[in-house]
């Protein structure tokens, strides 16, 4: 049982960014999460001027669209990304050798200078190239550049919550040869072997099910050795692997739910991040400048409003089925991803009260809340939810702590059980 519980440790409590923000690495400077931030605010407060035009273009909720739309402004002003990737894959492309190793190098630079200026997001990391046979000696050639010019700027720190991106894995000897090429580099910079953490992101057909019919994703994670925080699911290189043509080729598709569920399944308590894909269809107006005419101002509204309209769906449906992150590409769909994100808590908030106080009430006791019968596990969840929705800025922790009457030490404590041992 030891080994079980050793391998499925259960969720953290700990904090999980909603989001991923990912830019090519040639673009990165160490204040790019702050400028990424205006982009985002301007967007918002150009094409939402008001809680009930942000309302009714979204359908939130009469009661909750005023508390959404604050929350939602306040926090793209205050903390608009939360996770940020410094890319060297898709958002970056193929490039002379020459040229990649001078990015590596000043893009490791910049993230040192953000770290002295405290401009970063509060999780941030940097995606190298797949360890495809066409790809790997220039990808571990960048990570290796990237983090000993980084250990050598800040004098043998990483900023807080960093990680490497493995893209577009297929195997676990991919996630095995990761492992092994970190420990090499952490001996030669001086940090202690398993420091740096890395994701892996889940976009073929492999990487779901192996050549053996079993699901490569428990072995994934066992070549980790501990390194692996999260799984990132790749929607439109899966489903292009799936030989699903481009014009079906989106987050929603049943293709789509096949592998998010394997993935829920394989990692489920194992307390490894999943994070969704991304909405590919951006919030961007097709006319610019100052001088716009009242049909070019209206066309740009049109498409901006489709597009948010698009992604606050594509976020509520990753919600609903589990997945609490997901990617942006662009910083105007900020705006919907925190207020899908609000509103999924701040509706569920009065069930999921009743349900938790109901439970806890009952001292271990499995009750019925009108037709919902919970038991522990449901117990665990009904608590993962007030964590996740303070974590996430959606409540605070005073409210959820109003509303549960637990205290902020039980609501940090993150463990059901341990809450009604202590209660006993």
């Amino acid at each position: 049982m030891s080994r079980f519980s050793e391998h499925y440790p259960g969720e953290t409590g700990l904090r999980q960014p909603v989001h991923v923000v990912y830019g090519g690495a040639h673009l990165f400077r160490s204040d790019t999460s702050l400028k990424l931030g205006r982009l985002a605010t301007q967007t918002f407060r150009t094409y939402a001027p008001d809680a009930a035009t942000f309302a009714g273009l979204l359908g939130l909720r009469d009661e909750l669209s005023a508390t959404i739309y604050q929350r939602a402004g306040d926090k793209l002003e205050r903390e608009a990304i939360e996770d940020l990737r410094i890319d060297f894959e898709d958002g970056y492309g193929i490039r002379l050798d020459g040229e990649e190793d001078g990015h590596a190098v000043s893009a490791a630079i910049e993230l040192a200078k953000g770290m002295v200026e405290n401009t970063l997001p509060p999780f941030i990391g940097f995606r190298i190239k797949a360890f495809s046979e066409e790809m790997v000696e220039r990808s571990i050639r960048t990570l290796d550049l990237f983090l000993t010019t980084l250990i050598e700027a800040t004098g043998g720190e990483l900023p807080k919550n960093f990680v490497v991106t493995l893209p577009k894995v297929v195997v676990a000897e991919q996630v095995t040869a990761l492992a092994d090429i970190l420990d090499e580099i952490e001996t030669k910079l001086g940090l202690d072997v398993g420091t740096i953490k890395f994701e892996i992101m889940v976009e073929t057909t492999q990487a779901i099910i192996g050549s053996d019919g079993r699901s490569a994703l428990p072995a994934m994670h066992d070549a980790a050795r501990g390194r692996l925080r999260g799984a990132h699911f790749g929607a439109y290189d899966y489903t292009a692997a799936c030989g699903i043509t481009s014009a079906y080729q989106e987050m929603r598709h049943q293709a789509c739910d096949f592998a998010r569920n394997a993935m829920e399944v394989a990692l489920g308590g194992t307390g490894i991040w999943l994070s969704d894909g991304a909405t590919n269809v951006m919030p961007i107006g097709p006319h610019r400048g100052d001088e716009l005419s009242a049909e070019q101002r209206s066309e740009n509204i049109a498409v901006v409003n489709r597009a948010w309209r698009l992604h606050y769906d594509h976020c509520r449906s990753s919600l609903a089925n589990g997945f609490y992150q997901g990617w942006d590409l662009h910083p105007a769909q900020l705006a919907t991803r925190y207020a899908a994100t609000y509103a999924f808590f701040l509706e569920g908030i009065e069930d999921a009260s009743k349900r938790l106080t109901s439970f806890l009430d009952a001292a271990a006791r499995a009750t019925l809340v009108g037709d919902v019968f919970d038991d522990a596990a449901t117990g665990q969840g009904l608590l993962s939810f007030f964590l996740r929705a303070v974590n996430c800025g959606a409540i605070t922790e005073a409210e959820a702590t109003t509303r549960t009457g637990l205290t902020p030490e039980e609501l940090r404590s993150a463990s059901f059980a341990t809450i009604l041992n202590n209660r006993k």
